[in-house]
C-alpha cells in the first residue's frame, strides 16, 4: 500500500517542444536541453540518475544504461502554456478554451471599472517584463499613487506598487477586487500582486508576490484526496493556484531553497496523503528573464538536495517530480514555452529502468496518485499505474 506521495513541480522545466508549439510562437524551445547546451560542463547527476536523460528529447544529450526511477513525458492536452493550466491539468481538468490573454492592453472599460472600484488610477496596461516596467513607471507611481497595471503573454493581470505607498494589505485587498471584476469572458487565470521596494534606478521586487487565480471549475485530485481524509500539504504557490480548495494544510514558501525545506521537513511528518510542491525561482526569477546561468545554477541546487529529499523517504512513499510548462532562458523570448513536461516517478515500490514513453495528458499524473490510494474519481486522463509493474 502506498502511504504518500510527494509531487513536485519545477515551475518551467520544459523538456522540448509540443507538436503544436508553431501556434504559441515556440519553436526550438527545449528548456533543459537548450540549459544542456549552452552551459559548459552542465550536468545534474542526481536526476540523471533517476533517469531524466533516458526521456524522449533528452537521450541524445547523455542517455544513461541504467537508471533507478520510471520515466516519460507529458503532453499538454489544455490549450494555453500558463500556470493554472498546467497544474490544474496534472490535477485532472482540461481546459478546452485557454485562458484570455490581452497583447494590446486590457479593455477601457476593465480598466475604467478596475479603478472606480479600487479609488485609484492607473498607469500602464501593456504587456512588459515585470522588473522593466517597474523602472519604466516606478518613478510616477511613486509620485501620483497611480497603480503600475500590467500583463504578460501569458494570461495574467498584474498590479506592482512600493510598498512604502500602497501597503501589502491594500494591495491585496485590490487584488481580491480585480479577481471578482475578472470573471467570465475576462476570467484571467490569475491576478497577482507584484509588490516592490527601493528608490527611482533601484527598485526591486519583494518576495511577497501573491496570485489570485480563478476556482477550479470543477473537483481536482486535491479534493478528492481531502474527501478521503487524506492530508494534503500544498507548498510554496499551489493553495494560490488551487484557491485553497483540496487543501488540509499550507505552508506558502516563496523560493526554491525554503520551498525545498519545507519539502524535507514535511516528508519527516507521520501522515497519508499527498505533498504538492511548486518550486518557482526555475520560472519567475531566471526563465522569464533569460538568465541561463541562474537556472541553470538553480537546476543544479535542486540536484544537489534530491539526495537529502529521496533519504527522507519512506518505503510506502512515492516522488514525483515533473513541471507544469516551459521557459527556455535560451530563446528570444521572455515567456513561458509550450513545451512537454518530464514526468520521473521513483520509490522502492517503483519499478527502475522503466520508460513510459509519451502520455497524452498532465492529468495523468493527477489519476495515477489517485489510483495509488484507491480512490475513485471522474478525473479527465487515465491512470498509468498499470504500465509499471511491481507496484505493490
Amino acid at each position: 500500500m502506498i502511504k504518500r506521495v510527494i509531487l513536485i513541480v519545477l515551475d518551467s522545466v520544459g523538456i522540448g517542444e509540443l507538436p503544436d508549439a508553431a501556434q504559441y510562437g515556440d519553436i526550438g524551445s527545449n528548456t533543459v536541453k537548450n540549459i544542456y547546451k549552452n552551459i559548459d560542463g552542465f550536468a545534474l547527476p542526481n536526476l540523471e540518475k533517476l533517469g531524466l536523460l533516458n526521456i524522449e528529447g533528452l537521450k541524445e544529450i547523455k542517455k544513461a544504461d541504467e537508471f533507478d526511477a520510471t520515466v516519460g513525458r507529458c503532453n499538454e492536452k489544455s490549450n494555453g502554456k500558463d500556470t493554472t493550466t498546467g497544474h490544474w491539468e496534472i490535477s485532472g481538468i482540461v481546459l478546452d478554451k485557454p485562458f484570455p490573454t490581452y497583447p494590446n492592453g486590457f479593455p477601457d472599460e476593465i480598466i475604467k471599472e478596475f479603478e472606480s472600484k479600487v479609488g485609484r488610477k492607473t498607469i500602464g496596461n501593456y504587456p512588459a517584463s515585470g522588473t522593466e516596467i517597474i523602472k519604466i513607471l516606478g518613478k510616477e507611481h511613486i509620485e501620483t499613487g497611480k497603480l503600475i497595471v500590467y500583463t504578460s503573454a501569458d494570461s495574467v493581470f498584474q498590479i506592482a506598487a512600493h510598498e512604502d505607498i500602497v501597503p501589502l494589505d491594500e494591495l491585496y485587498k485590490i487584488c481580491e477586487t480585480a479577481r471578482q471584476l475578472l470573471k467570465e469572458e475576462h476570467g484571467v487565470g490569475r491576478v497577482i500582486a507584484r509588490p516592490f521596494i527601493g528608490t527611482d534606478g533601484n527598485f526591486a521586487r519583494t518576495k511577497n508576490r501573491k496570485d489570485f487565480s480563478l476556482e477550479p471549475p470543477k473537483d481536482t485530485m486535491l479534493d478528492y484526496l481531502k474527501k478521503n481524509n487524506k492530508e494534503v500539504y500544498a507548498i510554496g504557490k499551489i493553495e494560490d493556484i488551487f484557491v485553497n480548495r483540496g487543501i488540509t494544510q499550507s505552508n506558502h514558501t516563496t523560493n526554491n531553497n525554503d520551498g525545498i525545506e519545507a519539502t524535507i521537513s514535511t516528508i519527516k511528518k507521520d501522515f497519508e496523503g499527498l505533498i504538492f510542491t511548486n518550486l518557482v525561482d526555475f520560472d519567475m526569477i531566471y526563465g522569464h528573464r533569460n538568465d541561463k546561468e541562474g537556472y541553470a545554477e538553480a537546476l543544479k541546487y535542486f540536484d544537489n538536495k534530491l539526495p537529502e529529499i529521496i533519504n527522507a523517504l519512506n518505503k510506502d512513499d512515492i516522488l514525483i517530480i515533473t513541471a507544469d510548462h516551459g521557459c527556455d532562458p535560451t530563446t528570444d523570448s521572455t515567456d513561458h514555452s509550450r513545451e512537454y513536461i518530464p514526468l520521473i516517478i521513483y520509490g522502492d515500490k517503483i519499478k527502475d529502468n522503466n520508460n513510459i514513453g509519451t502520455l497524452d495528458t498532465f492529468a495523468c499524473i493527477g489519476k495515477t496518485i489517485l489510483d495509488f490510494f484507491n480512490i475513485e474519481n471522474n478525473l479527465e486522463g487515465y491512470s498509468i499505474k498499470g504500465n509499471i509493474s511491481d507496484i505493490y
